[in-house]
Parts: structure tokens; C-alpha cells; sequence
């Protein structure tokens, strides 16, 4: 086991007013450490010698400034999914898109400040399929003396839901990409690096959750799964949502969640009046609607358990006490998903108004979803035919990653060779997307982006398709949060379907599920200049091509520019 060497965190304060920012610093030694799960034992890649890695914290307003440092084999790139990234792109951390990677022996600061979020966020590898076990939380803090807008909690804490394999995921993704079939699937969940009593020798890997009767705890949940969006219950116990994507919400109260790879959920948890004689299993295990054997359909537990106020001596475990488990929905309960993600509702108050865009610059639409390549000349191919491979596209191109980093091409305006700026804002060849799929499933290869003009307000539909089967795509737009203003089923009627639109409340988020046979409509404002990767958050699909970018030019304003790169910028 590698010694574990915790991240310092060192907090300056640069005002003497303590509503002013601070600045607080970490350190990430990226290195390979063996962890012990499902009867093996394995290498694998962590930060600080943790799994998950350490957590990220802050206040809204202060610099964080994060030191990575690469002692392991592979090039290293690390995200902080959600942080807006206010002219500081190049901290985003998406290899090829912001940055080149940082190579073993290298190093490379990120700074930037986190302005106007608060809530929970998190950070992950973003190169390859290394994110499988590189990631850990971020927690942004109120300003000093601004509260919740709900009551304030007894205690918080970290609930991050993660896949272990038992085989090393960058030898699964390489083969699969070699033979043009689908990867294998984990062999289990985790929550907070544990897969917990229902595998095979996991009961000493539990994660448990002491409450003490009455009091109220924040889950501050992530979704770092690779590839499985995951329903969420604890049993006897309904949760109640205050905040997505590290934006409020008004609160909700639910028995289920439902958390795609990439979103994050706050909920407040309140433990019952009184010892209740009982421990309850806390669960998450899949939502699917892809073909049968294609996705882990496994559940984890984690175990709630109740501290006795008669008996100090409690500490441990009973196993005396019955242990109640909740109901999840079906694997496949689309209806569930949908009725769920309608409820969530930006707070929308005077103080966190929603200030979705009412009039609309650019439209664009986007047909997401699965297709294929022809074999290579003289290659076997496992794809869905004998002789294709699987391929993902967005409006039928599948994007290919540059050999360097698409914001430096921009920014020093060599993007010749690098990629084109003709990605089209609607489909070429429209056909009926959700009925049945057309003859030839071919994708078109390229790096093609949307220019934006500083300050413009987008409307982009997302229409998943049934090309291969109808899934469910979580979508991440980096450096921007979002409104989702509409969604609904069957192919997107741009006669009918606006009118319904909610421009007054929508959920703001920075991730969200294209349903499965349907479409999803959000509206952002182009207010932060640089080149921004959009993708499915399912990493076998971003393997396959569901990405592309956008650039977003600079404004007339100072601070409406792009800052210089840093000095200690990686190279390729």
C-alpha cells in the first residue's frame, strides 16, 4: 500500500473583512497505490494515496489553487466538473480540449475562483478511462455569514457513488476500442470506494452512516460512476433535494433519487425522534434501458445505523437489530426518471433569481445517440455487425480528439489543422429519430466546433435517437451551468413543443439526462470566453465520439477576455 500522504491545505487569508475571499491551496500526488476489493487485490491510480481522493473545500469567492503533481505511468489531466471557470479555462482540465495532459514526472497548477456557486461539485481525471478511480469531492461553502437557505444541518457528508472493476480499466476500454465491440462491465458499485455487504467477501467494505435520533444530515451525493446512472433509497427514510449541481432548488421530498454520471445531489436526511430498534440499508444500483447484458446490474449497500443514546457501547454493528431495505424502481423505469427530473425547480428567489434568457441568438439542434464505423481494411470487427464498430455521434459527427489542446489553437489563433469551425447546428440528413432507424448507421469522423460570439443567448435541443437501441444520455457542458427549460418524449416538435417551456423556474444544472427515445431543450448565456467541451458523461460513449466543443470569442470588455495562459501550461 503506498503511504498515504493527506493533501495540506494551506488557507490564506487576503482580507481583514471575513466576508472577503481567501485563497486555499492542495497538493495532488497522482501515483499507483494496491487496494483490496472483491477478494483481489489491484493497481490502481489514486491522488494522495486515497480512494476516493481527498476533499476539495472552499467558500464562493476564494481561489483555489491545486498542485498536481504526475508520479504515474499514464498522462494525467483533472476536471472540476461544474466550477464555472470565469476566463480561466485553462484550469478545466479536459486533455486536448484545454490542456495538453501532464506527463509522468510533470506538473501543472490549477487556479481558479469560484464565483457565484455554492454546494457540492467534484473533480476527476479527464483522460482515458483514468477517472474511474481519480476523483474526489469539492464542497463550496456560503460566503462567511451567508446561511442556507433551509435549515443548517447537524452534520455533512460526502456520499460518492463509484463502478470497481476487477480488471484494469485502461487495458478494458483499449481492447474494446482495438475490436470495435462493446468493453466489459464493472464487476461492482461502490459508495465512497466501498461495494458493501451484497458482493462477494464485502461486508468488511461497508460504508456506514452513524445518525443520532432527531438530528438532520446533508448527503452531499456524486454520481462518479463511469458508465450507470443509479436510482438512490434508503430505506424508511425519504430525502429531501435543496440543491443540484451546486445550485439551490426548491426542496422536494422523495423515497428515490435518480443521479446520472456527472450530476451531484444535496439532500437533507433527518433521523427519526427516537432509537428505532432498526438499521436500513442505504442503496443504489442501476437505470438502464440499453440492450440486455450491456450495462452492471448489480446493487450497493451501505448501512445506516442508529447511535443508541441508552447504550454508548453501541459503537459497533448489531446484528440482532433487523435490517429493513428500500423498494427501487425497475431497471428500467423511464416513467420514474421523467417524473423526477420534472419536479426539480430553481429556487428562483430574489436572492437566487433564475435568470434564464427570454429572447434567443442561436438555435441549435443536436441529434445525440449510438452508430457505427465500417471495420478497418483486413480487420475483425465485434461491433453490432460483423463488419462495423460501435461509434457515438452528435448531429452525425463522431469528434476526434486533436494531438493538441484546442484552446491554445484558438487562443494563439493556429487553429488551421487543428479543427474546423463548421460543426453543423442542425442535423444534415433529418430522418424520424426515435421510430425506426435509418438503413446506414455510419457516423462521419471529425474535429469540428460551434463559434459562439461573446454574450449570446443559446437555445440547444438534444434529441436522443433509437440508432442501436434508445438510451439515456447524461450531457456535461463545461464552463456553463444551464436552464432546462423543456423535455419530453418521442422526436422534438419546434411548433408545439416551445410553448410549454418554463422560462420562469427551470432547474439549473450542469449535467442533464437526454431521455431515452427523447429530447431535452436548455438555454445558457455564451458569457465566458473560451473553447468548452460538451459530452455524454458515459465514459464508453465519449470513447465512441459523443463529444464536441464550442468556442466562445472574447467580448469588448476587459473582463470579458481570456486570460493568458500560465506559464507552467503543459505541452504535447
Amino acid at each position: 500500500m503506498a503511504a498515504i500522504l493527506v493533501a495540506a491545505v494551506m488557507v490564506v487569508v487576503l482580507s481583514v473583512n471575513a466576508a472577503e475571499s481567501s485563497t486555499v491551496e492542495y497538493q495532488f500526488d497522482v501515483a499507483t497505490m494496491n487496494v483490496t476489493r472483491l477478494c483481489g487485490s489491484k493497481s490502481i491510480v489514486a491522488v494522495n494515496g486515497q480512494f476516493p481522493g481527498p476533499t476539495v473545500s472552499a467558500r464562493e469567492g476564494d481561489l483555489v489553487v491545486v498542485r498536481v503533481v504526475n508520479k504515474a505511468q499514464y498522462n494525467m489531466s483533472i476536471h472540476w466538473h461544474g466550477v464555472r471557470q470565469i476566463r480561466s479555462g485553462w484550469a478545466d482540465g479536459p486533455a486536448y480540449i484545454t490542456q495538453c495532459p501532464i506527463q509522468p514526472g510533470q506538473s501543472y497548477v490549477y487556479k481558479f475562483t469560484v464565483t457565484g456557486q455554492r454546494g457540492t461539485l467534484w473533480w476527476h481525471a479527464h483522460i482515458s478511462w483514468l477517472r474511474a478511480t481519480v476523483y474526489g469531492p469539492i464542497v463550496i461553502l456560503p460566503k462567511l455569514g451567508v446561511p442556507y437557505p433551509f435549515a443548517a444541518p447537524y452534520k455533512e457528508v460526502p456520499l460518492m457513488f463509484g463502478e470497481w472493476w476487477k480488471a484494469d480499466t485502461e487495458a478494458v476500454i483499449s481492447q474494446a476500442l482495438q475490436t470495435g465491440g462493446g468493453p466489459n462491465v464493472s464487476d461492482a458499485f461502490t459508495i465512497n470506494g466501498l461495494p458493501g455487504p451484497l458482493y462477494n467477501c464485502s461486508a468488511k467494505d461497508t460504508f456506514k452512516l452513524k445518525v443520532k435520533p432527531g438530528k438532520t444530515y446533508m448527503l452531499r451525493i456524486i454520481n462518479a460512476a463511469l458508465n450507470d446512472e443509479l436510482f438512490f433509497s434508503i430505506a424508511g427514510h425519504p430525502l429531501t433535494i435543496v440543491d443540484v449541481d451546486a445550485v439551490y432548488i426548491k426542496p422536494i421530498t422523495v423515497e428515490t433519487l435518480i443521479i446520472t454520471p456527472g450530476q451531484t445531489t444535496n439532500v437533507l436526511l433527518t433521523a427519526k425522534p427516537s432509537y428505532p430498534g432498526a438499521t436500513y440499508y442505504m442503496l443504489a444500483a442501476p437505470y438502464s434501458t440499453a440492450a440486455s447484458g450491456t450495462f452492471d446490474n448489480t446493487t450497493v449497500a451501505g448501512i445506516l445505523e442508529y447511535v443508541d443514546p441508552s447504550s454508548p457501547s453501541s459503537a459497533g454493528f448489531n446484528k440482532n437489530l433487523p435490517l429493513l431495505r428500500p423498494t427501487l424502481p425497475q431497471i428500467n423505469d423511464t416513467s420514474f426518471v421523467s417524473n423526477y427530473t420534472d419536479k426539480l425547480r430553481s429556487l428562483a428567489t430574489e436572492e437566487y433569481p433564475a435568470a434564464v434568457p427570454q429572447e434567443v441568438d442561436r438555435r441549435f439542434f443536436f441529434t445525440v445517440g449510438l452508430g457505427t464505423h465500417p471495420c478497418a481494411v483486413n480487420g475483425t470487427c465485434q461491433g453490432p455487425t460483423n463488419d462495423s464498430r460501435f461509434a457515438a455521434a452528435v448531429n452525425n459527427v463522431s469528434f476526434v480528439l486533436p494531438t493538441t489542446a484546442l484552446l491554445q489553437s484558438h487562443y494563439t489563433g493556429m487553429s488551421n489543422g487543428v479543427y474546423s469551425s463548421n460543426f453543423p447546428a442542425v442535423p444534415k440528413s433529418p430522418f424520424n429519430y426515435t421510430g425506426t432507424p435509418p438503413n446506414n448507421t455510419n457516423v462521419s469522423n471529425g474535429t469540428r466546433l460551434v463559434v459562439l460570439s461573446y454574450g449570446d443567448a443559446v437555445e440547444l435541443v438534444m434529441q436522443g435517437t433509437s440508432i442501436l437501441g434508445a438510451e439515456s444520455h447524461p450531457f456535461h457542458l463545461h464552463g456553463f451551468n444551464f436552464f432546462v427549460v423543456g423535455q419530453g418524449f418521442g422526436n422534438f416538435d419546434p411548433v408545439h413543443d416551445p410553448a410549454k417551456y418554463n422560462l420562469v423556474d427551470p432547474v439549473e444544472r450542469n449535467t442533464v439526462g437526454v431521455p431515452a427515445a427523447g429530447w431535452v431543450a436548455i438555454r445558457f448565456r455564451a458569457d465566458n470566453p473560451g473553447v468548452w467541451f460538451m459530452h455524454c458523461h458515459l465514459e464508453v460513449h465519449v470513447s465512441w465520439g459523443l463529444k464536441m466543443a464550442w468556442v466562445v470569442q472574447d467580448g469588448s470588455l476587459p473582463e470579458q477576455k481570456l486570460l493568458p495562459p500560465p506559464s507552467d501550461l503543459p505541452k504535447c
